[in-house]
């Protein structure tokens, strides 16, 4: 096992940040601190990506904050690192976040690290498809999640796992309209409706989160 020594340049958070984790921003150093190290020696982030910790991967979660409510539950399908869900936890102390991920190594590091952090935080390992996760994890009003599939797969996933009416937030890139366009019929099939592409985090990021946004509708609306 190597050792990985973050240059210091990249440690600092960018000026926003305290406008998004106030006093809890500590934590989210704490957080740049884990992925950057153990994060890269164990596979779940590249190397490459650490100059870009924080604007491209916490921040760029964290801001998704904006679309959540008071107090709600929330899913992160397919954490991997613990992204988006481990942000929006430090930044919003009042959501109640469950992290589903299947593999074992990286359920480890979030474990590890919500643990060490205090985090108020559940981890699940398991695929978000499988009847016992969607039974230790459903019911949630949002589902969140980042790079993991396309949309109407993903809406398979992510719907099961909220309450009717309660929706699906995937955080996209620039293709987003394209890919809904695409993936139209299939989000259909799953029972996903008002569908839209909201913009977070313009004031914060250099680059603003593009997320799609999919609401889980009655079985009534469902088309056969």
């Amino acid at each position: 096992m190597f050792h990985v020594e973050p240059d210091p340049h990249d440690r600092q958070p960018l000026p926003n940040a305290t406008a998004v984790f106030g006093d809890r921003l500590e934590l989210a150093e704490r957080y740049w601190e884990a992925l950057a190290t153990d994060g890269v020696v164990r596979g779940l982030i590249g190397p490459r990506e650490v100059p870009r910790l924080w604007d491209r991967h916490i921040l760029n979660c964290a801001v998704v904050a904006e679309l959540l409510g008071e107090g709600e539950t929330v899913v992160d399908v397919g954490s991997g690192a613990g992204l988006p869900g481990i942000p929006l936890a430090i930044a919003r102390q009042d959501l109640r976040v469950t992290l589903v991920e299947p593999l074992l190594r990286r359920t480890k590091f979030l474990v590890e690290f919500i643990e060490s952090a205090g985090l108020d935080v559940v981890v699940v390992r398991g695929r978000a498809e499988q009847p016992g996760v969607i039974k230790e994890a459903g019911g949630a009003d949002a589902a969140v999640s980042r790079a993991v599939a396309p949309l109407g797969k993903l809406a398979k996933w992510c719907l099961p796992l909220v309450h009717e009416n309660g929706r699906m937030l995937a955080l996209k890139g620039s293709s987003a309209r394209d890919e809904l366009t695409r993936e139209a019929a299939s989000l259909t099939e799953a029972g996903a409706g008002k569908l839209e592409i909201l913009e977070c985090g313009g004031d914060v990021v250099p680059t603003p989160t593009i997320v799609v946004r999919a609401q889980r509708l009655p079985r009534k609306h469902h088309r056969r």
